[in-house]
Order: C-alpha cells, then sequence, then structure tokens
C-alpha cells in the first residue's frame, strides 16, 4: 500500500438533520481507519448551511453516537482545534469572501430568477437546465445593466450567486476506488453557491471552502456525492487550488437486504432492525425509532460488521478488532458495487463479541434485564449467570432471561405434560433423588469440585445417572448450565429445596 504524499487530513461532516444513518456511520468508520492507518487526522465538521432543515438535537446525537462507537476524532465541533470554527453556520464571513473573489473574477454571476420564473422555464424546455446555452435569456447580472443588479441587490431583492461553467471542458476527478471519471462541463448546470435568502452558502461552495482552509488531503464519502466531484474539480481550479486538490473516494452505497435501491429506515421497520446507531426520538413528531446500542448490540460487533460492508482484508478473517481494521484497511480495495445490508450476519457478529467479551463487561446490562423482570441481585451472582450461559446461541443479552429465569425463581410447577420431565423422571426416580439429596446433604464445601467428586463417585459405585432428573428437579424443563454448576450456584439450602418439591409434587402427579 503506497503511502500518501502529503499528511493525511480526512473529515466527516454531517448535517443535523435528523438521525445518523447507519450509512453514514459506514462513511465516518472508513475515514477514521484511513486517517489511523496513515498516521493522519480526522475532523468533526457540521454542515449547517441549510437552515430549513435543521432538527434540534441532532447534532448532540451525532456526537453521541460516535463516542458510543468508540470512534474519535483529532478536532472539529466540540473537539477544538486550529482551524474553527467547524460549524458552517458560523463561517459566513470567511464564504462571503470567497464568494466575493469568484464575482470579481467573473467565474460566478448573480442571478434573481424567481423560484416562479424558474419554473416556467422547466415547463417551456424539457430537460431545462441553467449554464452557458440559457444563462443569457435569463435574469442575471450577465444580461441585466450593472446599475440594474446593483440596485436589486441594494434593494434587498432576493438572489442566489451562481457558478459560472464554461462548456466543453474536460474534467478528470482521480478516485481512489473508481479510477479515473471523465466528465464533459457541458453536461453540468451553473450550480447554486449562495442564497441570499438566508445569507449562507450552499454545500458545493462551503465544502470547497472548508476543505482548502482546513488542509483536507483525501475526501471519503458516499457514492451519491459522485455526480458532484466534477464540479468540485471546476471550483478548485477558478481557486487556484489546483495544487491542494483531495484525492477522492467515493464508497459504495447500502443497499436493502432484498429486493433492489438503497437502504432505508422503512426496510429496518419492516425487516426488524435499526438503521440508527443510537434511539432517537422525533422532537416534532413524538415517534421513536430504534438503535443499535438500544437493541443490545456491542459497539465493537457493529464497527467490525460495518467495516466489512464494502471492503474485506483479502482472507477469510472476520473477527477484527479496531486496531486490526486501521492495520489491514485499504481504501483502495473497496468495492465500486452497493453491499447488500445483510442484517442476520449483523446479529452474528454480535453473537460472537459476546462470548468474546468479559463477564464483567456484560453483567452491568444483564443487571439491567433482572431488575425489568423484578429480580435484584448481587452483582457478582450477576457476572456468574452471564459466565454460565453466554456461550448458548444468544445474539442480545436480553435473551439471556427466559433461558435463565430459574437461577433466580425457582420452578412453580412440576409437570409431567413437559416432554423433558415425561422423558426423565421414571417410578424409581424419586427414589435415586432422595438418595442423591441425602448425599449433598454431607457435601461441604458446596462448590463445583466437590460436587463432582461426590456425584461421580456415587453414579459409578450405584450406575444411577442421575443428571436429567437432577436438572428437573432444579430447573422444572430441559435447559440449563452444567448441574455442578447451578448447584454451586444456587446453594446447598436452595438445591435441597428444590428437590424436595420436586419429588413430592412429581410423586403426587401435581401439575
Amino acid at each position: 500500500m503506497t503511502q500518501p504524499a502529503r499528511k493525511v487530513r480526512v473529515r466527516f461532516a454531517p448535517s443535523p438533520t435528523g438521525p445518523l444513518h447507519i450509512g453514514g456511520v459506514r462513511t465516518a468508520l472508513y475515514n477514521y481507519l484511513f486517517a489511523r492507518q496513515h498516521g493522519g487526522e480526522l475532523v468533526f465538521r457540521i454542515e449547517d448551511t441549510d437552515s430549513t432543515r435543521f432538527v434540534p438535537g441532532a447534532e448532540e446525537y451525532i456526537i453521541e453516537a460516535f463516542r458510543w462507537l468508540g470512534i474519535e476524532f483529532d478536532e472539529g465541533v466540540s473537539f477544538g482545534g486550529a482551524h474553527g470554527p467547524y460549524r458552517q453556520s458560523e463561517r459566513r464571513d470567511i464564504y462571503r469572501r470567497y464568494m466575493r473573489q469568484l464575482l470579481d473574477e467573473g467565474k460566478a454571476y448573480i442571478a434573481f430568477d424567481t423560484p416562479e420564473e424558474l419554473e416556467v422555464r422547466r415547463k417551456e424546455t424539457e430537460n431545462f437546465q441553467y449554464d452557458a446555452h440559457t444563462r443569457n435569456s435569463m435574469r442575471n447580472s450577465l444580461t441585466l445593466p450593472a446599475e440594474e443588479a446593483e440596485r436589486l441587490v441594494a434593494e434587498g431583492a432576493q438572489y442566489v450567486v451562481r457558478f459560472k461553467i464554461e462548456p466543453d471542458q474536460d474534467i478528470t476527478v482521480h478516485d481512489l476506488i473508481r479510477g479515473d471519471v471523465h466528465v464533459n462541463s457541458s453536461v453540468l448546470d451553473d450550480k447554486v453557491l449562495y442564497k441570499s435568502a438566508d445569507d449562507l452558502p450552499t454545500y458545493h461552495l462551503a465544502n470547497i471552502v472548508d476543505d482548502h482552509l482546513m488542509q483536507i488531503s483525501h475526501v471519503i464519502r458516499g457514492e451519491e456525492w459522485l455526480p458532484s466531484a466534477p464540479l468540485h474539480v471546476l471550483l478548485y481550479r477558478a481557486f487556484g487550488w489546483e495544487d491542494s486538490m483531495p484525492a477522492f473516494a467515493h464508497l459504495p452505497l447500502l443497499l436493502k437486504p432484498d429486493g433492489k435501491g438503497k437502504l432505508s429506515k422503512r426496510d429496518g421497520d419492516r425487516l426488524g432492525f435499526p438503521v440508527f446507531p443510537l434511539e432517537w426520538k422525533d422532537p416534532a413528531t413524538g415517534a421513536v425509532s430504534s438503535g443499535y446500542r438500544e437493541s443490545g448490540y456491542l459497539p465493537a460487533a457493529v464497527i467490525n460488521f460495518l467495516a466489512l460492508l464494502g471492503w474485506n482484508p483479502g482472507d477469510d478473517e472476520e473477527i477484527l478488532s479496531l486496531e486490526a481494521l486501521v492495520d489491514k484497511f485499504d481504501i483502495t480495495k473497496c468495492s465500486r458495487s452497493g453491499a447488500k445490508f445483510d442484517y442476520v450476519k449483523g446479529q452474528w457478529f454480535n453473537r460472537e463479541y459476546l462470548q468474546r467479551t468479559p463477564d464483567a463487561a456484560l453483567a452491568p446490562a444483564f443487571d439491567a434485564v433482572l431488575r425489568e423482570n423484578g429480580i435484584e441481585a448481587p452483582m457478582e451472582r450477576v457476572e456468574a449467570v452471564v459466565g454460565m450461559m453466554k456461550m448458548k446461541k444468544i445474539s442480545f443479552i436480553r435473551e439471556l432471561w427466559p433461558l435463565c429465569d430459574f437461577f433466580f425463581i425457582s420452578p412453580q410447577t412440576y409437570t409431567t405434560e413437559d416432554k423433558f420431565v415425561r422423558k426423565n423422571w421414571k417410578a424409581e426416580t424419586a427414589g435415586e433423588m432422595r438418595t442423591l439429596a441425602a448425599l449433598l446433604k454431607d457435601v461441604s464445601p458446596f462448590d463445583v469440585e466437590n460436587l463432582r467428586q461426590a456425584v461421580d463417585t456415587w453414579t459409578e459405585t450405584s450406575g444411577v445417572k442421575p443428571w436429567n432428573a437432577w436438572r428437573v428437579c432444579l430447573v422444572g424443563t430441559g435447559k440449563g448450565p452444567d448441574m455442578y454448576e447451578l448447584a454451586a450456584f444456587l446453594g446447598k439450602a436452595e438445591t435441597l429445596s428444590r428437590m424436595e418439591r420436586a419429588i413430592q409434587a412429581l410423586s403426587e402427579g401435581q401439575a
């Protein structure tokens, strides 16, 4: 892998228009991996130039999501740095200066066309485009006398500033994933760079200026921004910044798990998986959308899962820590085609990470589940249950409760209607369990090692195989961990009490 010629500085620049989509998380992750691999820096910038779409709480949500995921930024909004401010709405004076430069050099012009006038032209001309072929028939500073244009601005008439694109220029976008992309400028329209209505630039001007001033070396973003790349190349040329132009890498889209098209929230609602990193409550409607954190996913599992959607390390290894991903990541090996969002694979990753996570780290989450079910237990006992049961085929901690409620609640009924009970409780079983109970009374200390030695010795001499019937006594059915671990956890008094109740209930045929 070749080392970049200049210091690597990348940025993630979301808009605070709502919750962060999981596709945006993947884009941020790839920026992070690329920066860390090359000893570079990751900048967090907020694109809030579209004031009409601002949603309260969205910016804080985005920051909290990355904090949970463990993706760390080096500078930016809430992190500080030498290139601020990093919120675009706070950079108006900077953008005005560069907009004025383009106007003064004749590379941009002021357009006064109203939305209604533009709509008329679109109806009159199929595939109407505001460009070199049509601009001279529109109402702008190229067609109006200079005094009239100045008067309109002075009187507060609303206007936009458009980039003046010269036709028939060859543009090449050097893309690290897709190779060279060639476009002729004649297919581009004169994009709006600034709107007087809110005194803010559009995405196109703001991003180019910010990337230049913040010394961004590589722009890694979603495939949907590829059509804007030729325009950005032209803007770099217009400002004379060709030598500082960043390298581009346009990532493949995340696609629906089934069918065609890109992944949407509706797909998650329909198939039962989150598309946002954290739970989101819409401040306008109160509607709640599920999040990976609240659904019980581990952040490391989400990171690992997302990293392999559109890129792979070139081997069969799937479980990769963040450090391993940094080491193996190669932006040039990303797929050009979209990646199917295999949410079932995401659940598999979570299961793998659950099994690899220390019991103590999982215990607080299971303790919360216990409390929801009215159980309060010392944390060391919660941790012990997690250790005994997490290797079961569960994908989320919440799935432990129905598998191990018996650790905290003794069986309320013993019935031969249960298939496991019927199979393992015979006429002679009650007597065998009484013998086993008498044996257990003398085991001290009542721990796994002593239980195993006492019971195994008895089974060898007696020929009795008591484990399934013993499980019936302690659990009420055919689930649970190793019997010695279970009995040791319950303790001598609870173990003997459950055995006595089971023997009585099943001997009397009670349900």
